[in-house]
């Protein structure tokens, strides 16, 4: 049985990538997604520049950009979709990921 995709893009979320490769001064092949401890739940989503691919890590590549996942993420993401969001009081990147068991209060951090 195939694994369900490592992650997923909303179209706002890669009309994001795209306006953050485009700013940065650096040479970068895309976005590296991660997962940290931090936080009261456990864990935390990271979001970086990626300057290259590195050893065991996935590349998703949808509709022009590229991420490159972590590997000691992939179990914690899989299946997930990342999404941008927009509004009055904050902006960044949502994580819907069907493997979260629960988050903290504030929102920052998730365990599985």
């Amino acid at each position: 049985m195939d694994r369900p995709p490592v992650i997923t893009l909303t179209d706002a979320a890669v009309d994001r990538v795209k306006a953050l490769m485009s700013r940065t001064t650096d040479p970068v092949l895309g976005l590296r997604i991660g997962v940290k401890t931090k936080g009261c739940s456990g864990m935390s989503y990271s979001v970086e520049y990626a300057k290259e691919q590195k050893r065991f890590e996935d590349k998703v590549e949808q509709k022009g950009v590229t991420l490159f996942i972590d590997p000691t993420a992939v179990m914690f993401i899989v299946g997930s979709e990342m999404d941008y969001v927009e509004d009055k009081f904050e902006s960044g990147f949502v994580f819907r990921n069907p493997n979260e068991k629960g988050r903290c209060g504030c929102g920052e951090s998730f365990h599985v």
